[in-house]
C-alpha cells in the first residue's frame, strides 16, 4: 500500500511541476560557479537576438531574446548571463544574470518547440554601437573552451520611428515637420517657404549643389514664413537645407532638406480693366457680411432642429455622440475649468469626451505617446482648452496631489501641441483642431501656432461652437456615455 501511495505522490508531483521561468538581477563580477570545477557543464546558446522596444513609461530598452540548444546538457543549466558593452561618447559595461526557476527535465517544451526566453532592460541611447554577449552557467572550467554567443547592435538616430519620441530628440525637433517648399524665382533668387517650430524662431536656409551657392538667416515668430535667398549659380534641382536653432540643442538640431523647383508662372495674358478691378476689390467686402449672416441663420436652424429632435424622439434614434479629445495646459484648474467644460460638451453638444484624467490605466499600459496618437486618430475633434483667468482660490479646490493630475497634463500638452504643429501642412488633419477660451484673450506666445485654428469664447460662442461639433463627420457607432465629471475627479 505504501509503495502505491509513493508512486501516486511521484506522479502528482511530476504533473504539477511548472515550466522553468527566469528571475534576472545585476551581476557585473565573475559568477560564483566559475570558481568551482564541474564534471559536466551545459552547452552554448542556439540563438541570440536584440531589438529596441518602447515600454509603458515611453523608455526605449533592449529586448534580448535567446533560444536554448536542445541537447542533454540542458539538465545541468542553472542560469544565463548577458553582458552589454556600449561605445559612444562614454563607454560602459553592464551584466545581468537570469536564473532559471526550475531544473530542465526535457530538451524541448512539453507542448513542443524549443526553450525560448527574453529579458527587457539596458537603456538604448542614440547612435551607439553595442556588443551583446551571452553564455550559460555553470561556465566552462578553467583552461577549457567557454561556449558563448554574441551579436552587434547599433542604435539609430532621432529620425528613427521609435527613437524620435525620446525627450532628447523631441527637444531637437524630431516631431517638427517644416513642409519645405523651394522654387526658383529667377536666376538670382530662390523662394523658400516652411512651417516654423514652437521650439525656436531662428533658422538658416542653405542652397547647395556641390557647394553652397546661397544662404539666408531668418528670425520670425510667425507660424509660416517665406524667405528670399540670393544665389550665385543655377539653382533648379539644388538642395535646400533648413538649419534650426532651438534653445535645447543650439547648433546641433535636426536639419531638414528639400529640392528647388521652378516657381509656377502667373498667367497675365488677359489683364483686367479698371471697372472690373474695382468690382473685384469691393466684391469680397460685400459678400463677407452676407456670408456671415447666412452662416448664423444656418447655425440657429441647426440648433433649433437639434433641440426638436432631442425632445421629440427617444434617445435610441439619435446619431452617435461625437468623440472629442480635450487637452489643456498644466496651469488650468481641473475642477474649475476642465470639468465644467466637459460637462457642457456632454450635456449640450452631445459629445463623448476623452480626457487623460479618465484613462490613467490605459496610459500606464500603452505609454503616453501611443495613447495620445491613438486617441487623436479616434477623435473627430481635438480641442485645445486655454484660459488666461488666474483664480487665487482655485488651488485649494483643484485637489492637487503629487504625481497625479498636473504631471500627466504637463506631459500631455506639449506632445499634443507638437502633433498639431506636425499636422499644420495637412488640411485633412488640421480640420480636427479647435481652440476654446473662457474669456476673450490673445493666444500666448508659447501657443501662437494655434492662431490658425477656429477659436471660440464660452459662453459667448456656445451655440456656434456646438454647431461646429455637430457638423463633424459621424464615423463612430453609438457609444456608452461617459460618467459625469464630478464623479470622476477623484479617480
Amino acid at each position: 500500500m505504501s509503495l502505491v501511495l509513493l508512486s501516486l505522490a511521484a506522479l502528482c508531483q511530476g504533473a504539477l511541476s511548472q515550466e522553468p521561468t527566469i528571475q534576472c538581477g545585476s551581476e557585473n563580477g565573475p559568477s560564483p560557479e566559475w570558481l568551482v570545477r564541474h564534471t559536466l557543464t551545459p552547452g552554448d546558446l542556439r540563438d541570440l537576438r536584440v531589438e529596441p522596444v518602447v515600454t509603458k513609461s515611453s523608455s526605449i530598452l533592449m529586448n534580448i531574446s535567446w533560444i536554448l540548444r536542445a541537447d542533454a546538457s540542458i539538465r545541468f543549466l542553472k542560469a544565463t548571463k548577458i553582458c552589454v558593452s556600449g561605445k559612444s561618447n562614454v563607454q560602459f559595461y553592464d551584466c545581468v544574470r537570469c536564473n532559471y526557476t526550475e531544473a530542465f527535465q526535457t530538451q524541448t517544451r512539453p507542448a513542443g518547440g524549443k526553450w525560448t526566453f527574453s529579458y527587457i532592460g539596458f537603456s538604448v541611447e542614440l547612435n551607439t554601437q553595442y556588443f551583446i554577449g551571452a553564455h550559460n552557467i555553470p561556465n566552462a572550467n578553467m583552461n577549457d573552451d567557454s561556449p558563448s554567443l554574441s551579436v552587434d547592435f547599433t542604435s539609430p538616430g532621432c529620425l528613427d520611428h521609435l527613437m524620435k519620441y525620446k525627450t532628447q530628440c523631441i527637444q531637437a525637433g524630431s516631431l517638427w515637420d517644416p513642409n519645405i517648399t523651394a522654387c526658383k524665382k529667377d536666376e538670382k533668387t530662390v523662394e523658400v517657404n516652411f512651417t516654423t517650430s514652437p521650439l525656436g524662431n531662428r533658422y538658416m536656409a542653405f542652397i547647395q549643389t556641390e557647394t553652397v551657392i546661397g544662404s539666408s538667416v531668418l528670425e520670425s515668430k510667425l507660424t509660416h514664413v517665406s524667405v528670399m535667398v540670393p544665389v550665385t549659380e543655377e539653382s533648379e534641382g539644388a538642395v535646400v537645407q533648413l538649419t534650426p536653432y532651438f534653445r535645447t540643442c543650439g547648433n546641433d538640431c535636426i536639419r531638414r532638406k528639400g529640392t528647388v523647383v521652378l516657381c509656377p508662372q502667373t498667367d497675365m495674358s488677359f489683364p483686367l480693366d479698371n471697372s472690373r478691378s474695382v468690382l473685384n476689390g469691393w466684391l469680397p467686402l460685400l459678400l463677407a457680411p452676407l456670408a456671415a449672416l447666412w452662416m448664423l441663420a444656418v447655425g440657429i436652424c441647426l440648433m433649433r432642429r437639434h433641440e426638436r429632435i432631442s425632445t421629440s424622439f427617444p434617445t435610441t434614434t439619435l446619431l452617435p455622440p461625437i468623440k472629442v479629445l480635450v487637452v489643456y495646459p498644466p496651469e488650468i484648474c481641473f475642477h474649475h475649468t476642465v470639468c465644467y467644460f466637459t460637462e457642457f460638451l456632454q450635456n449640450h453638444c452631445r459629445s463623448e469626451v476623452i480626457l487623460d484624467k479618465w484613462q490613467r490605466k490605459k496610459i500606464a499600459e500603452m505609454g503616453l505617446v501611443q495613447w495620445l496618437t491613438t486617441q487623436k486618430q479616434a477623435a473627430e475633434k481635438v480641442v485645445f482648452l486655454l484660459s488666461n483667468d488666474v483664480n487665487p482660490g482655485c488651488d485649494g479646490t483643484c485637489g492637487k496631489s503629487k504625481g497625479s493630475l498636473h504631471e500627466n497634463s504637463q506631459d500631455l500638452f506639449p506632445l499634443a501641441f507638437n502633433l498639431f504643429c506636425s499636422d499644420l501642412r495637412s488640411q485633412t488633419h488640421l480640420h480636427k483642431y479647435l481652440v476654446v477660451y473662457f474669456r476673450e484673450a490673445d493666444t500666448k506666445d508659447d501657443y501662437n501656432a494655434l492662431s490658425v485654428c477656429p477659436r471660440y469664447y464660452l459662453m459667448k460662442d456656445a451655440a456656434t461652437f456646438c454647431v461646429e461639433l455637430l457638423r463633424a463627420e459621424r464615423h463612430a457607432l453609438a457609444g456608452k456615455r461617459l460618467p459625469a465629471c464630478h464623479s470622476l475627479s477623484s479617480v
